[in-house]
């Protein structure tokens, strides 16, 4: 039987969750689905698996769905609530879908399997032509650690070395690339080489932004963009008890850089998240009035505008923009709840919509 060694965090605490085991079930139902979820699956380089969520194919919001929960590490549930209120004052903002989020250990989930943090390059001489560059999400990750975060977290995963593992199984391993053609076996070998992995383990699955999976995994983030602020902010990150979120989900854009624009816009400004902590109401408050994105001087205008304004350089953006555009605390200890930052739906409804 193929076998998964326990994933660690610090000396003497008690073994945490396998993101990469948990997430085989995930996957197996992904492979399951790939005729009506319009997936093409095949063999990539080095003879590893290749999963085309929106490259070659349609792909699907579906697909998306179960390709985000994936990417949490089999730690979250995510899902497509259709609104009921369409007025811009209700819950829903004016829009009709949105993407739903939730996880009971959202620092695992989100920071150390969802966050595409995982620099991944080749060379114009490595791929024989077009250089390569992708940010690699998902729980294999966690199995390589390359990333400092992960000594922050002090968590990383482990799959045991066994020769007769099924692939399929717990013997294997995720990575989800956001990107319009599949990586060059120079990638290939180092993402095997990193993580510790042979060839059948190794399931990299494809999703440009300009795609329904592509579009719907992004929007997904919208907790994982809190997460990510709260540990920028300095927050205790074990101090994050729960966490749930949600943020409309537009179609595609026309090209990669519309699509990006759009999904950023979504969580920027449409994006609202619950998190509950356990610690003192200062630290609480505190969290909840730095989270929201209406804090960044960079905040009132959509995405695309602000990227291409500052040369298409992320670096350049003011980093406070990347979060939700509501945020509530909620704190265990006293049974208090903050909520600051507020939801701009008249400027999604600009972007996306035009009335018949």
């Amino acid at each position: 039987m193929p076998s998964t060694t326990p994933a660690t965090r610090n000396a003497g605490a008690a073994p945490s969750p396998s993101v990469n085991s948990l997430s085989q079930p995930l996957l197996a139902r992904l492979l399951a689905q790939a005729g009506p979820w319009r997936l093409a699956v095949s063999a990539g380089p080095l003879g590893v698996r290749i999963v085309d969520a929106g490259v070659e194919t349609r792909g699907s919001i579906a697909a998306g769905l179960a390709i985000a929960e994936i990417c949490m590490g089999g730690l979250g549930r995510v899902q497509l609530r259709h609104g009921s209120d369409r007025s811009e004052s209700g819950p829903d903002g004016g829009w009709p879908t949105r993407v739903e989020v939730s996880s009971g250990a959202p620092v695992l989930a989100c920071l150390a399997s969802q966050y595409a943090g995982w620099s991944l390059a080749a060379s114009k001489e490595e791929t024989g032509g077009k250089k390569f560059f992708a940010l690699g999400s998902g729980p294999a990750r966690a199995l390589a650690g390359k990333e400092p975060l992960f000594a922050e977290l002090g968590y990383r995963d482990r799959i045991a070395d066994d020769a007769n593992a099924d692939a399929n199984a717990n013997g294997g391993a995720c990575l989800v690339l956001e990107v319009d053609r599949a990586p060059p076996e120079a990638v290939v070998a180092k993402i095997l080489r990193d993580c510790g992995l042979r060839p059948e383990q190794l399931t990299l699955i494809l999703t440009p932004t300009a795609s329904l999976a592509g579009t719907t995994q992004v929007v997904g983030r919208v907790l994982e963009v809190a997460l990510h602020k709260a540990h920028v902010l300095g927050f205790a990150l074990d101090r994050i008890v729960e966490g749930s979120a949600a943020a409309p989900l537009p179609p595609p854009g026309a090209d990669a850089g519309e699509a990006m624009g759009r999904t950023n816009d979504a969580i920027l400004y449409g994006g609202t998240v619950h998190l509950t902590v356990d610690t003192g109401d200062d630290a609480a408050r505190a969290l909840a009035l730095a989270l929201p994105s209406i804090g960044s001087r960079d905040y009132g205008r959509p995405f695309a505008e602000i990227f291409r304004e500052y040369d298409h350089d992320f670096y350049r953006i003011d980093p406070a923009l990347f979060a939700p555009a509501e945020v509530w605390v909620s704190n265990l200890a006293s049974g208090r709840t903050w909520h600051a930052g507020a939801l701009n739906m008249a400027l999604l409804r600009g972007q996306w919509l035009q009335e018949a």
